[in-house]
Formats: C-alpha cells, structure tokens, sequence
C-alpha cells in the first residue's frame, strides 16, 4: 500500500507451496509451477521459508523474481545454521554464505531477512552483540534490511532493544501466538508475524480482529506502536514513517492467504 508519507505496508503469507491450498486459494487446475505467479497476483510479499532449511540456487532467486509484480517483496528466512548455534559469534561462516548464495537475484524485491532463534535460546548481551557484528549492511550493491525472531520471555529487556537499535535492526513482533510479543520499533521498517488464524472462521480472523490490525499495521507504518501490542522498553522508538512487513503465519494454515488478502483490503 503506498501512503502519502511514502511508507508502504507489505502483507503475505510464509511460502507458496502448500496442497491444503489447492481448492481453497489457488484455483482447481492451476499448474504448480504457476502457484506462485498467482499468489503474487493477490498478496503483496511472501516471506521464503525454505531459505531456512538449506540453500537455494541463484538461478532460483532470479526466478522467483521474473514471476512476480514489479512492486513485488520477498522476506527471506535466514539459513538456521546460522542462529541455531551455542555461540552466535562463531556463525560467520553460515552468515556469509547465507548472504553469498544468490539471494541478491531478487534485486529490489528482496526485503528483510528474518534471523529466527530457537525458542530455548536466552539473552545474552555479549553473544547477541557479536552476532548482530557480524550481519553485512550490503552485498552486491543491494542494501540488506535485517530483523531477528527472538522466543525466549530473557529478550524481553530495554537492554535488548537498545542493542537492536544501535545496529539498525528490527525485532520481529510475534502475535497470537506461544511466543513473547516485543513490538518495540528499533529499525526503519517493523516486521511482524501473526499466528491466530483459526479453523472455522472463512477468513482466519473476526472481521473486529482484522480491522484492529489493519489499523495497527497502518500506525506502525507511521512509526507510532499501537495500543495492544507489549513492549520491552519505555524507550521511544523511531519517529516518522516506514515500511511494514505483515505475515499470517501458522495457526490455521489453510486459511492463511484469506486473511492476508481481508488484511491487504482494509489497508489499501
């Protein structure tokens, strides 16, 4: 959604490759090798979640780009061998070839990376600041936007969001779901994942539910935290607009799309 003020708010769903979804959103028929180019046609971004498992070639990056819109995101998942280690300084190594493996194909649809801990691993300042040290602010001339999904309730300190905040990165906001919610805005742009969707409903959420975060995503895009959402720090965060990232995540998965698209609609 363009706004007046420039910012824009992306809403999509994690991946695009899911047989639940035959019938209930992609219609009966539709070739796989097209799902994409159709889920691109009604979600405005879609966060990669098998950038999470292994790697990807190049040349798929590259294609993921030619067959979606212009104004086309992509959130990309960040490779867990990364994150899922004792001691995150030692990832360097998983980082760069995270970085390296052609994720700059996307060119200007790559959106933010989402650096994604387990839910076992705690706050530790040190460890966590030697990580975020080694995190590129480019590669091949593309600036690279980084957040972090932190599920431990140690992050949920000032001390954290400061440490977010000097280096420019986002903490993603979890909601609706088992994992602690930190809405605190510590980059340019806010990246949340809401995992409500619940069987039953025709569009994952209460019509009352999408409108409040509708309306939250629309503050957010405006650099203001809405009323709802927890926070870490009484610390004022960045003032002035930016992009939000929006992702129905989990819950009831078949339903997933429908409700990023009810959310698309309300924010347009």
């Amino acid at each position: 959604m363009a706004q007046k003020d420039k910012a824009r708010i992306h809403i999509g769903i994690g991946g695009w490759t899911f047989e639940p979804w035959r019938g209930p959103f992609y219609p009966d028929g539709l070739a796989q090798k097209r799902e994409l180019e159709y889920a691109s046609s009604k979600l405005t971004s879609i966060e990669i979640n098998g950038t999470y498992y292994g790697s990807q070639k190049p040349e798929s990056f590259a294609k993921w780009h030619d067959e979606t819109p212009e104004d086309f995101i992509f959130a990309l998942k960040a490779s867990r061998f990364a994150t899922n280690r004792k001691v995150l300084a030692e990832g360097g190594a998983s980082i760069e070839k995270f970085v390296t493996s052609g994720i700059t194909e996307l060119k200007k649809k790559l959106g933010p990376i989402n650096w994604q801990f387990m839910g076992t691993k705690k706050f530790d300042p040190d460890d966590f600041e030697g990580f975020l040290k080694l995190l590129p602010d480019s590669h091949d001339g593309i600036k690279l936007r980084h957040a972090v999904e932190v599920r431990h309730d140690s992050f949920k300190v000032p001390e954290f969001i400061d440490l977010a905040r000097s280096y420019n990165v986002a903490v993603i906001t979890s909601a609706d779901g088992e994992y602690p919610q930190i809405a605190d805005l510590t980059a340019p742009f806010a990246y949340l994942r809401i995992m409500g969707t619940k069987e039953g409903e025709k569009l994952g959420y209460a019509k009352k539910t999408l409108d409040s975060w509708a309306t939250r995503a629309k503050a957010l895009a405006k650099g203001e935290v809405p009323d709802g959402l927890e926070t870490a720090s009484k610390k004022p965060g960045r003032k002035g607009p930016g992009d939000v990232f929006l992702y129905v995540i989990s819950g009831h998965k078949v339903a997933n799309p429908a409700a990023a698209m009810a959310l698309i609609e309300r924010v347009s």
